[in-house]
């Protein structure tokens, strides 16, 4: 949650995007349901220049036998591969990881324990590509079997789009250190490196939904799409 949302400031400029109401609750209280069914029981969130105000306004949204921790992260104006680096060493392995601007139904965490493989990098990907909302947009995945094969925004060749959530091992941090290049990296450098050793495997999320919310007109679509959850 380190970013500014910069893309849906023309619509809700004085509301942090994870607190964004959709039909009448926080953004970000969707996927702390989600987590909550899947047994997680601490919720780390990596924050960015308006931290404060937001662990504080997420914390009371947890259920009373979740704990919630927050981490800054002071580079936040860099690649998100930079926001989960701030992460090594305050969470255990295997970890849930997901964006906090992304409504995702709780079934997707079930499939991502019943089939990952602790040992690699687990990624969530959906192959209903005819019903991607921006698919231009979209993160490309093309996989070889179940493991991933190349990953990109501009990838032409691809079979599966990145659901951005995710069930990491340690190594995850190994090879985003790895990844840097001038003190920055994506989490797609990250997972590209992983792929090329054989260590990331893609979970299809069958006919579970999901959206990203991204632009006021994702935000739109969300919105109609939330009876879902």
């Amino acid at each position: 949650m380190a970013g500014t949302g910069s893309r849906l400031r023309g619509s809700v400029n004085t509301i942090a995007k994870p607190l964004i109401p959709i039909a009448g609750r926080p953004l970000i209280s969707y996927a702390i349901d989600s987590f909550d069914k899947a047994g997680v029981r601490t919720l780390h969130a990596v924050v960015g220049p308006n931290g404060d105000e937001l662990a504080a306004a997420v914390a009371p949204l947890l259920p009373a036998h979740m704990q919630f921790r927050a981490i800054s992260n002071p580079n936040w104006q860099k690649q998100n591969g930079i926001s989960l680096l701030t992460a090594a060493g305050k969470v255990s392995a295997p970890f849930f990881l997901a964006m906090g601007d992304h409504l995702f139904e709780s079934s997707i965490l079930d499939r991502l324990i019943t089939h990952a493989d602790l040992s690699r990098l687990n990624l969530a990907i959906d192959k209903k590509i005819g019903a991607i909302f921006d698919l231009d947009d979209a993160m490309k995945v093309r996989t070889d079997g179940n493991r991933i094969a190349a990953i990109g925004k501009k990838l032409e060749n691809y079979n599966a789009i990145d659901t951005g959530i995710f069930l990491c091992p340690a190594i995850m941090f190994d090879y985003l250190r790895h990844a840097r290049k001038s003190d920055d990296c994506s989490l797609a450098d990250g997972v590209r490196l992983m792929a090329e050793d054989g260590k990331a495997l893609a979970i299809d999320i069958g006919d579970a939904w999901w959206q990203d919310v991204d632009t006021p007109e994702m935000l739109a679509r969300a919105k109609q799409e939330a009876k879902r959850l």
